[in-house]
């Protein structure tokens, strides 16, 4: 059982490019207090500017930022570190799908939002704030910090460019589409969608094309080459012919 699944965590609105840095800092061999320095530097006329609160929005931020590229979850370090060998070798517009499956891993919160708003852009080609923001209090709970969170996590795909803002106040479109076809990638962001489920288990072919991927296309690649690309997964036959995926105990 994923207990990361039950709390928010990510409460922040977060570029990008901060994600960008965080990792870049961490490839390059710094220590926690050179990369919080960093991080600060990087965001003091950007966030809760002129503010010097311990936990003000900031500090929040900075949190969200090492958590997902240095202080990670227990039992998320080799995760971690492949998606670190990830971003050393891909192409630089390659490298949101990199920081999208890691944010997923470490805060289920950012899949189960963008989870709603794959099913939703799927289903009638848009998706709106309130409709996202209703689901995720069901699965979440009733409380103004989930709708406010969600309203966060909406902003920073709009950030990221994955959804686009239509002429209605509150209505997403699809942004982003990019095609995944690198096989240790495919496979990666698999492994991260079984890190941000409850129970860490999927059908092959849904987890291919899960609503919590919808910025991405994933080219189906063989069950051989998911299991070599990641030994953290295992696989069971589920049916005739369907294979699912597990995350290793």
């Amino acid at each position: 059982m994923n207990l990361r699944t039950n709390h928010i965590g990510f409460s922040q609105r977060v570029r990008l490019e901060w994600l960008e840095q965080a990792a870049n800092l961490v490839l390059a061999g710094n220590d926690k207090s050179a990369i919080n320095a960093s991080l600060q530097e990087l965001l003091k006329d950007k966030v809760s500017v002129g503010g010097s609160a311990e936990r003000g929005n900031r500090e929040k931020v900075i949190t969200i930022l090492m958590k997902v590229w240095l202080n990670v979850p227990r039992g998320l370090e080799m995760f971690r570190d492949d998606g670190l060998e990830l971003l050393r070798h891909l192409p630089r517009a390659d490298r949101i799908a990199v920081h999208w499956g890691m944010v997923m891993a470490v805060y289920p919160f950012w899949a189960a939002v963008a989870s709603q708003v794959g099913r939703l852009l799927k289903l009638q080609g848009s998706a709106a704030a309130a409709h996202v923001q209703r689901r995720v209090r069901e699965q979440y709970g009733e409380r103004e910090t989930v709708s406010r969170a969600a309203r966060r996590v909406l902003r920073s795909y709009v950030d990221w460019g994955v959804l686009g803002e239509t002429a209605t106040k509150g209505v997403y479109t699809q942004g982003l589409s990019l095609v995944v076809g690198d096989p240790k990638l495919v496979a990666w962001l698999i492994e991260a969608s079984l890190h941000a489920r409850p129970n860490g288990s999927g059908v092959l072919r849904e987890l291919i094309s899960s609503a919590s991927l919808f910025p991405f296309r994933l080219q189906s690649i063989s069950l051989e080459s998911i299991l070599v690309s990641s030994p953290r997964m295992e696989v069971l036959r589920h049916g005739l012919d369907e294979e699912l995926l597990m995350l290793r105990k």
